[in-house]
């Protein structure tokens, strides 16, 4: 499968996730965009390591390049992972203090 399709899915992925933290007001939902946007980021790293990869493999059968993506890939988890885990804490002490996610309510918290 040619790299442009990988590259258009990523690209329209990123644009849904940009829109969404841009137009959206519940907190939850920008958590999930900002992960679309991650995810789409992860597709680019792993297309262009596997096309890496097949360029390396043609010029030597022994070649380990083009795996450098994919390690990208798992740091990138690793620290979503911890943004997700701090970012639910956060919008868990926010709905306790607010009984609300909307970030539009955020201005309260500085009282």
């Amino acid at each position: 499968m040619p790299v442009n399709y990988y590259i258009f899915l990523s690209v329209a992925l990123f644009c849904i996730g940009i829109a969404g933290v841009l137009t959206r007001r519940n907190a939850i939902v920008i958590f999930m965009c900002i992960e679309l946007m991650l995810n789409a980021v992860n597709i680019l790293l792993v297309a262009f390591s596997k096309m890496h990869h097949l360029a390396g493999l043609a010029a030597d059968a022994g070649s380990r390049a083009g795996s450098e993506g994919q390690m990208f890939v798992f740091f990138i988890m690793v620290v979503a992972a911890a943004e997700v885990t701090v970012g639910l804490a956060i919008i868990v002490m926010m709905y306790r203090n607010i009984h609300s996610v909307d970030i539009n309510f955020l201005n309260r918290l500085k009282h």
